[in-house]
């Protein structure tokens, strides 16, 4: 026995240095991001929205204290001066359109949206996005007048946006990373419409939106209440996709692991790894059952994208007139919000955005073989600004396995042949690692999983 462990050790001395690459450590600035947000700040400008009485898109736009267009200017001015905190870290913009001749805005009305951009010191095109909304309703979409607080749904989410642009403006990142408060949502996510068609036009390369529409209620209408779980929507297969390449992922698999669905493992995986006390709950579905939210209009473009919100709704809260009928209060106030929830959703935000923002460039043009083989194959490539690049890590996993379960670091290398798993039984794909431990969400081969 003396001989063989003296012998297994000497060939773990003899065995080069390359063979077994040793990953970078994980980023501890994640866990002080990850409790970094204050609940006092987030129900402070939670109820600063909710003054405003209503954020309806068709509502007053020349007030200082009441309606949309008032609340849109704090938006911005709390954004300025995020930036003048940070030594104008951040620019502010205003991303608008104007929409008229639909449904729920039957007369001209500009669309009008709030985006802070801090940008990236090394890789300063690729950006991240985390999205709250803006505007507010009550039970008529079209009425733009009466009071329509929008506590939860959605001055949460923005407030959330806000306060991850407070804390991550006192840090720097690779890539850039993009807040935003995005209006029009509720009458036809018409918002996100625009800023995704601005994104295209301006060459961004946004490989992922985190919209957050509903994060502070833990007070659920099936009666559970529940501040440890969040759940995140996500799409299966592109929206994008073209008839040829639905007909090789046909052949080739890729169904479940579409750039965004891929994104939501990732931010499950980053909550298993740098939070406590918050189980992320991923749903197979685009949204809620039925239902829409404001990542839909960047999907429909091809750019990855998924809600986060609370687990457990509270109709009776959401898009209704403020009144008491049988005894059941009726409104989205002050009442429903949970501070210290939401903090702990913006928290899962951070540590997402800062991670994606903080790793290298995606690895491009991931590809696989191994038909009739007895090992499969990976190849990919390494685009401009990897100056932070550390290595790779693959990853593995059988077919029917929800999260990636399986993985190795392997370094500096653009290939890497799985030996003796024969790819008809697994999906595998590829994560680029920073040498400070940021890392990209996984990839999956092929246009299935493009990023």
């Amino acid at each position: 026995m003396r001989s063989l462990l003296l012998a297994s050790a000497v060939a773990l001395i003899a065995m080069p240095a390359s063979a077994q690459p040793a990953p970078p450590g994980e980023v501890t600035a994640l866990y002080d991001i990850a409790t970094a947000a204050s609940p006092d700040r987030i129900r402070a400008d939670i109820q600063t929205l909710v003054d405003f009485g209503t954020r309806h898109t068709l509502s007053e736009t020349q007030s200082d204290t009441r309606g949309i267009g008032a609340a849109r200017r704090w938006i911005y001015d709390e954004f300025e001066q995020i930036s003048a905190d940070c030594g104008g870290c951040l620019e502010v913009i205003y991303v608008s359109d104007t929409i008229s001749g639909e449904r729920r805005i039957p007369d001209p009305t500009d669309v009008v949206s709030v985006l802070a951009i801090q940008r990236g010191t090394t890789d300063p095109n690729r950006f991240v996005m985390m999205s709250g909304d803006i505007d507010s309703r009550v039970t008529d979409p079209l009425n733009g007048t009466s009071d329509s607080p929008g506590a939860n749904d959605n001055a949460s989410g923005m407030a959330g946006a806000i306060e991850a642009a407070r804390i991550l403006s006192k840090y720097q990142f690779a890539g850039s990373i993009i807040y935003a408060g995005l209006s029009g949502e509720e009458q036809g996510l018409f918002g996100g419409e625009i800023v995704a068609a601005h994104a295209l036009a301006q060459g961004w390369e946004i490989k992922g939106v985190l919209n957050n529409d509903m994060i502070s209620n833990i007070s659920g209408i099936d009666g559970v209440i529940d501040n440890t779980t969040a759940r995140v929507f996500s799409e299966g297969t592109r929206f994008v996709e073209t008839e040829q390449e639905a007909r090789s992922r046909r052949f080739t698999g890729g169904e479940v692991d579409s750039p965004s669905r891929n994104l939501a493992r990732y931010v499950k995986a980053q909550a298993d790894q740098y939070m406590t006390n918050l189980n992320v709950m991923m749903v197979y579905r685009l949204d809620r059952f039925g239902r829409g939210g404001h990542h839909r209009p960047f999907n429909q473009v091809g750019i990855p994208g998924v809600r986060i919100m609370e687990t457990h709704e509270h109709y009776d809260r959401q898009h209704q007139d403020l009144r008491t009928e049988d005894g059941v209060v009726y409104g989205d106030t002050m009442d429903g919000v949970d501070e210290d929830y939401a903090a702990k959703l913006t928290g899962l935000n951070m540590i997402t955005l800062a991670g994606m923002a903080g790793a290298p460039p995606f690895p491009a043009n991931v590809a696989i073989e191994g038909a009739v083989q007895p090992s499969a194959k990976m190849t990919w490539e390494t685009p401009e600004n990897a100056g932070n690049l550390a290595g790779y890590r693959v990853h593995w996993r059988l077919t029917t396995d929800p999260e990636w379960t399986r993985s190795r670091y392997i370094g500096n290398v653009n290939e890497w042949t799985f030996d003796n798993l024969v790819i008809d039984n697994y999906f595998f794909g590829v994560s680029a690692v920073a040498k400070d431990g940021s890392e990209t969400p996984v990839v999956f081969p092929g246009p299935a999983g493009r990023f």
